[in-house]
């Protein structure tokens, strides 16, 4: 497949950047990713009006009204080869990098990153300045995935190939990397590394101890992931996000 057929079949949706196997585990398309890099090398930089530059293959999308996406005026940017479902909402500035899969329903808030090849489901809200975290190389390394109906609080970060499973809800100010470890509280455990944040999940940033009598002397402590609660299918979300956090 040539790069440009690639990138035309990533923003139709017929072909993605990470894709699920029938355990429910998320694996990387290497070879869209390797097309990705090759139309990266077969652009030429240009110049764009209002001063941008930018590889002369890889221009911002537009939507028709048709499309079914409103994306609010205000600088938000959608680069070739990111797929925007219908339904979807994009309020200014936000910025859905190449590769990127964006499904039904999902709101984009303002100052909010999806890098590229990141996984977004349906009726996922990504609140003001989320910064979900991109990747191209290496290769065969895993995008971030939020699942259906998750709710993604202000501020939160996420990087490093997380996996945030359906209905799970991040309260604003969460950080998740391969590195910041994981407790759920309910079940008494700690996540393996790599672990996805499992459904219906309720997480709310937390601290724990720094490692080391100098450390401990000096009262450090490091970021860590809290798992408080977990949503039954009939309770609202935003409801049992504001009971916890109170």
């Amino acid at each position: 497949m040539s790069w440009l057929t690639l990138l035309n079949n990533l923003e139709n949706g017929t072909v993605r950047a990470a894709t699920q196997d029938e355990q429910g585990n998320w694996h990387a398309n290497v070879e869209v990713k390797q097309g990705i890099l090759e139309a990266f090398r077969n652009g030429t930089n240009t110049e764009y009006p209002g001063g941008f530059v930018d590889k002369d293959n890889l221009a911002p999308q537009g939507f028709a009204a048709d499309a079914g996406v409103r994306m609010v005026p205000g600088g938000s940017s959608v680069r070739r080869g990111a797929y925007v479902a219908a339904g979807t909402i994009i309020m200014p500035p936000a910025y859905v990098n190449i590769g990127a899969y964006i499904d039904e329903g999902t709101m984009v808030d303002s100052h909010a990153l999806v890098g590229s090849c990141a996984q977004i489901g349906k009726n996922v809200h990504l609140s003001a300045a989320v910064q979900v975290g991109g990747v191209l190389e290496p290769i065969g390394a895993s995008p971030v995935v939020v699942e259906d109906n998750a709710f993604i609080g202000a501020g939160c970060v996420l990087v490093e190939g997380v996996v945030v499973k359906k209905g799970a809800v991040l309260a604003p100010g969460v950080r998740l990397s391969a590195s910041i470890p994981v407790y759920d509280c309910v079940n008494e455990r700690v996540l393996e590394k790599g672990e996805a944040i499992p459904e219906n999940a309720i997480v709310i940033p937390g601290s724990r101890p720094a490692k080391g009598d100098w450390a401990q002397q000096q009262g450090l402590s490091l970021s860590c992931a809290l798992i408080v609660k977990y949503r039954d299918e009939q309770s609202d979300a935003a409801l049992e996000l504001e009971e916890v956090l109170r």
